[in-house]
């Protein structure tokens, strides 16, 4: 289980020290991909093979499923973390997010987000600014 956020900065080989608290679910290895917006999605190999099929049982012929799996297949790399806990982001992906120095990486429950930590910044106002009470009501809260 994946929860928190922690500041990392990405040194000058692209390489991110994974939290220690998320090291555990990630040790066998790891998937990073694309985000859904200007950030980097890492799945730990079970997560990313229960998604994988999701993404594969949706019909080819649809344009939208191609286009999807392009984005989050092709953006894709397997790692597994080095002893101290670090994986080498792909200059591709660095690009994607605009990482570049210090990151914000967070838990979220089944999957880790990486952030610039300017890009954070923004999100994590817009989340606290929101009115995001409505989802409680969703969930009966």
């Amino acid at each position: 289980m994946f929860l928190g956020e922690y500041t990392h900065t990405i040194d000058d080989k692209g390489r991110l020290t994974i939290p220690a608290k998320f090291r555990g679910d990630l040790a066998s290895g790891l998937v990073v991909t694309r985000g859904f917006d200007q950030n980097l999605m890492i799945f730990p190999l079970s997560e990313w093979q229960e998604l994988a099929e999701r993404v594969l049982s949706r019909p080819l012929g649809d344009e939208g499923v191609r286009a999807f799996r392009r984005r989050i297949f092709s953006g894709a790399v397997d790692l597994t973390p080095d002893r101290q806990g670090r994986i080498v982001l792909p200059p591709y992906l660095r690009e994607f997010a605009d990482i570049d120095g210090e990151v914000v990486v967070s838990g979220m429950y089944n999957y880790v987000e990486v952030w610039s930590s300017s890009s954070w910044v923004m999100v994590r106002d817009s989340i606290e600014n929101g009115n995001e009470s409505s989802r409680w009501d969703d969930l009966g809260i």
